[in-house]
């Protein structure tokens, strides 16, 4: 049985590393790896000639050439709803910092270490009114994506007896279904903008997500909203947002994603990307990683990808060879394969076919071994970018 040959890149937790059985080599420093675990370092699909599929240890995918992966026939997993938990209490502590100054109060007590008792009471009544702040209790919240972190939070805010407003352009129904019946759903962005006190963005980065928050975008926020972003720092166009805080359309930004401009900037409150760095979400985002790279590479079988359709088959006792055939999503593929395969009297014992409307993705279950020209007649066709053989009987 052939061992898989897996580069780790970043430091993955070792919970998830133990899953990896002797079926695989595991090497951070792996050059021409078949499956590659990251969690934010950049990976470029064409540096590896043999790459059969990439795992992110975490939601977002932007470090991954993913539009380069689907031209090559590389499966990108990621793992949603790993580090949900951890990013939305992050949210909240965030929040509360802010609206209590909680920051500034801590710097001003450390401002007093080197006085006496009586004076640090003295000047601590003295000053403490200054530093009133604002329950979040009745605010309206604003949530802009509502995935399985945004649907966290925004079931957190309703916790907090807060009004909440949500919106996803395009809703997977089974985060929904999550959703505390007391979350308004909007139709439009609009609709949440116009009375958000506070809006929390929970968007993936993609080329339609990028500067998301622009000035347009904030033109609808009543003046003295809160902008919080825990998604990706590139959702937020950097100047507007600046631009915001100086007018007072802003009274504040809590991001998890600092830069030069945000560090110092009174009306920041920054985080060190520290948003899925939690030892629960760290292990449960390796485990996730893990099994769907392991899945993958054993059965073909894909859950979780950003650029392949979901396709589940465990093969039956009657199959002999697994053969996965990934194309472009166009009509007569399933024909194509399907009347090649049996022109040569090979038996199919079942097909499974899913698209995305991209790629389409064939599980074809057979009951002997495959010709190499077979094989090679199928890569041939135009529209096939990649075959794989899967093995389910070693004899």
């Amino acid at each position: 049985m052939e061992r898989y040959r897996i580069k780790i890149i970043n430091n993955i937790a070792s919970e998830g590393l133990a899953l990896f059985n002797d079926r695989y080599a595991v090497d951070s420093d792996e050059k021409d790896p078949q499956g590659i675990v990251v969690r934010s370092s950049p990976v470029d699909t064409d540096d590896y000639p043999s790459l059969v599929a990439v795992s992110r240890a975490g939601a977002g995918v932007n470090n991954i050439t993913v539009d380069k992966a689907t031209e090559q026939g590389i499966c990108v997993f990621n793992t949603p709803g790993a580090n949900a938990n951890a990013v939305a209490e992050l949210v909240f502590v965030m929040l509360g910092i802010e609206a209590r100054n909680i920051s500034r109060g801590i710097e001003f007590c450390k401002s007093l270490a080197d006085r006496a008792d009586e004076e640090i009471a003295s000047r601590i009544e003295k000053r403490k009114s200054a530093l009133r702040g604002f329950e979040l209790a009745g605010k309206t919240l604003g949530i802009i994506g509502l995935g399985k972190i945004g649907v966290r939070v925004a079931n957190g805010g309703t916790q907090l007896q807060m009004q909440v407003l949500g919106y996803d352009p395009s809703p997977a129904l089974e985060n929904i279904h999550l959703l505390s019946p007391e979350v308004k759903l909007c139709r439009s962005i609009e609709e949440v903008l116009r009375t958000a006190n506070i809006l929390s963005l929970h968007l993936p980065l993609t080329k339609k997500t990028e500067h998301f928050v622009n000035d347009k975008l904030l033109r609808f926020l009543p003046d003295g909203a809160i902008l919080v972003n825990y998604a990706r720092g590139q959702i937020v166009e950097e100047p507007a947002v600046l631009q915001a805080l100086e007018s007072g359309k802003l009274s504040s930004y809590i991001t998890d994603f600092p830069t030069k401009a945000l560090i110092n900037h009174p009306k920041v409150l920054a985080s060190p990307h520290l948003g899925a760095s939690t030892e629960e979400s760290e292990e449960h985002c390796a485990c996730m990683a893990v099994n769907e790279l392991k899945r993958y590479l054993e059965y073909g079988t894909v859950t979780h990808s950003v650029n392949f359709p979901t396709v589940e088959s465990i093969p039956s006792d009657a199959v002999h060879t697994r053969l996965i055939m990934i194309n472009r999503d166009i009509p007569g593929m399933i024909g194509f394969a399907s009347q090649t395969i049996g022109n040569h009297n090979i038996n199919i014992a079942s097909y499974l076919n899913e698209s995305n409307g991209t790629i389409g993705y064939n599980i074809i279950d057979l009951e002997s071994t495959i010709p190499d020209e077979v094989l090679r007649k199928i890569q041939d066709h135009q529209d096939v970018i990649r075959i794989r053989i899967i093995p389910v009987k070693t004899e």
